[in-house]
């Protein structure tokens, strides 16, 4: 019987021709896998943040006819409340989504404010809107702390000669110091 010439685990020429060919192909595949990763379909979903307040239960409330307490079964707890005095709530909503690296992103923001008098009921109803806002500008500046400003060599070299821990004398034992009395 004639054996063939060939090695048992050779891959034909064939073969060889089509893997090289499926190369191109796959970095193709992988450059619009990378492409995708941008697009909304990779996002988080929306997440409901604050307490929503539905249209249908804001027009349930009268001024001059509900209280303090009236609101609060119908709506729920405030995100809010005024500063200084209990005399505004402050429903806070917002739709958001974590953008892929980026911070978090923010729509359909909503804010209705409930007003009351000095007697507790309701005396107005209002929602704020984007132009209701305003920016507000943070200041960049820190309280400098004493000690806390080295230099770049201190920062490396500070630790050199500081091998161990703290000398025999000044290592404190567990439980009391000094003879014991009796």
């Amino acid at each position: 019987m004639a054996r063939d010439p060939r090695p048992v685990n050779a891959v034909p020429r064939r073969r060889r021709r089509t893997l090289a060919a499926a190369l191109p192909r796959s970095g193709a595949a992988a450059l619009a896998l990378l492409l995708l990763a941008g697009c909304s379909f990779f996002q988080a979903p929306p997440v409901q943040r604050g307490n929503r307040v539905a249209p249908e239960d804001l027009a349930q409330i009268t001024p001059g006819v509900q209280t303090r307490q009236d609101v609060q079964a119908l709506l729920g707890s405030p995100s809010a409340r005024s500063t200084f005095d209990d005399r505004e709530w402050y429903y806070i909503s917002a739709v958001t989504r974590q953008r892929p690296g980026r911070r978090l992103g923010q729509s359909d923001q909503r804010v209705v404010v409930i007003s009351f008098d000095a007697s507790g009921t309701v005396s107005g109803i209002r929602e704020l809107g984007p132009d209701d806002h305003r920016e507000i500008t943070f200041v960049r500046r820190e309280t400098p702390v004493p000690g806390n400003d080295r230099t770049l060599l201190q920062e490396l070299f500070g630790n050199i000669g500081r091998v161990g821990g703290l000398p025999a004398t000044e290592q404190a034992a567990p439980g009391p110091t000094g003879p014991r009395e009796r």
